[in-house]
């Protein structure tokens, strides 16, 4: 008796699917979307601009980051500094000196500013991760040294030791001879 329901609603739905949509009015067709340059907002700007980066190389992300810094404003600043920040070449220190005013200065657009900080904090999480990474490199390097001076202590030790274990021998031949 509980199915009953639940059988009506399904038979419902599927019907309700089986009905095709209704013919088209005649609308006016969506706006196309508008260029970047005509946007209010910068994030919608920034967010295209960085959509356009994605496939570009190394030499050709640092060609755009040097477009963009002929400009002085803080959006192109920000514009460069997302092009290095996507090269694996790009040093954090360039890309900090880019982001730090408008992350700064009171009257940056928020957008522009909200940008400017996440990219000061990648750049920041970049320079700590690359001075880990040195800093592991020297542990590395220490402590294969630190191994490869044990194992010649160690060959050196199994040479004594070797060496006296021949002398005994010899010993004990030579006491077997005199006998």
């Amino acid at each position: 008796m509980r199915q009953v329901p639940a059988l009506v609603l399904l038979a419902f739905t599927a019907a309700c699917a089986m009905i095709g949509p209704e013919a088209p009015t005649k609308e006016a067709a969506p706006p196309a979307p508008a260029p970047v340059s005509a946007r209010s907002s910068s994030a919608e700007e920034l967010v295209d601009y960085l959509s356009h980066l994605r496939g570009m190389s190394d030499s050709a992300l640092t060609a755009e980051a040097s477009r963009q810094r002929k400009e002085s404003t803080d959006l192109s600043r920000v514009k460069a500094a997302l092009a290095l920040s996507l090269s694996a070449q790009a040093e954090e220190a360039e890309i900090l000196a880019l982001v730090d005013p408008a992350a700064r200065r009171e009257n940056t657009d928020r957008d522009v500013k909200a940008v400017a900080s996440f990219l000061q904090a990648l750049a920041t999480e970049r320079r700590k991760l690359k001075e880990n990474a040195a800093a592991a490199g020297k542990n590395l390097r220490e402590e294969r040294r630190a191994a490869e001076a044990q194992k010649q202590r160690a060959d050196a030790l199994q040479q004594k030791l070797d060496a006296l274990t021949d002398l005994e021998k010899s010993l004990a031949d030579r006491q077997s001879t005199t006998r």
